[in-house]
């Protein structure tokens, strides 16, 4: 499994306070309305599918178009409980193999069959989409991972398309949006103890 030693030489960013850390996710109408109302996820979710968890906002700008692309025209913002995150970055196997892991081909192959947690770095995106000289993080979430973050974890829902929409337009105008973005600053994972 990935510790927190992994992740040392990358800067996890996000919106947090004392016990939560925002997320973000894009889905279509009928599962964000009623995300909003139930204030997790329903049963236009699937449940049996990996479902990704991003903090960086210009990263989800990035991944769903601003909202323009079939299927995450609506942005969620996810607030969840900060020993969960934690919990999940420990726990992640990364999806993709490379030979700095520590361990063979096999041994992660296994490793990935096992877990119910992928964690994904990216090139984080500035506000045109352009790749940055850090990377973001995502983590992938299924199996009993999924159930804990939709039934346990998830403290608050907010829609923010409409702030999505607003950003998007002024900065299709050419308008600088960066005073208005997200002041995420660099997040620090607790060591948690394993269950």
């Amino acid at each position: 499994m990935l510790g927190v030693r992994e992740f040392m030489d990358r800067e996890i960013r996000a919106l947090y306070k004392e016990d939560t850390i925002r997320v973000y996710q894009a889905y279509n109408e009928h599962i964000a309305n009623e995300a909003i109302k139930k204030g997790t996820f329903g049963s236009h979710f699937k449940m049996d599918r990996m479902t990704w968890i991003k903090p960086s906002f210009l990263w989800m700008m990035y991944r769903c178009g601003w909202g323009t692309k079939e299927n995450q025209e609506h942005i969620l913002a996810i607030d969840m409980k900060r020993a969960a995150f934690d919990f999940l970055v420990q726990n992640a196997v990364l999806s993709v193999y490379n030979d700095d892991m520590g361990i063979d081909y096999t041994e992660w192959k296994e490793q990935i069959k096992k877990s119910d947690v992928r964690c994904q770095w990216d090139p984080e995106r500035d506000v045109f989409g352009n790749p940055l000289g850090y990377r973001s993080i995502q983590l992938g979430l299924r199996g009993e991972a999924v159930k804990k973050y939709v039934h346990e974890w998830i403290v608050n829902i907010t829609d923010i398309t409409d702030y999505v929409k607003e950003l998007y337009e002024k900065k299709r105008s050419g308008e600088d949006i960066s005073p208005l973005l997200p002041k995420e600053q660099i997040y620090t994972v607790q060591q948690v103890e394993k269950n």
